[in-house]
């Protein structure tokens, strides 16, 4: 049975999307509510299936879970953003003075003036 619900969900937002298509030339409202009507009713049928709230019940987790998230504070963001900032300028630095060194050395040894 979930099947059917899973295959009448699929077949109403594809009729939303083919509604919206249809309906050229009707003013865009129509054709926006054509479409978000097509996939409320897919969403509310696939709702009914097993899959269906086996995935709302792991969005409702989710969203749990991102609530006992601890962010950092400003400082810390700047603290951190510094220390990034920080590193790839030493990186660049290095990895110009490597490529200067090879680049000297490639010279020396094809007998070419800089």
């Amino acid at each position: 049975m979930d099947k059917v619900k899973l295959g009448l969900a699929v077949v109403m937002g594809l009729a939303g999307v083919v509604g919206f298509y249809v309906l050229r030339d009707s003013p865009m409202v129509i054709r926006v509510v054509s479409l978000l009507l097509g996939f409320a009713l897919a969403v509310t049928v696939a709702m009914f299936t097993t899959q269906g709230r086996r995935l709302f019940a792991f969005s409702k987790d989710s969203i749990d879970e991102t609530k006992k998230v601890v962010w950092p504070t400003r400082k810390e963001t700047l603290q951190m953003a510094g220390v990034v900032f920080a590193f790839v300028m030493a990186m660049a630095i290095f990895l110009w003075l490597v490529d200067a060194g090879l680049m000297m050395i490639v010279r020396n040894v094809m007998d070419q003036e800089g």
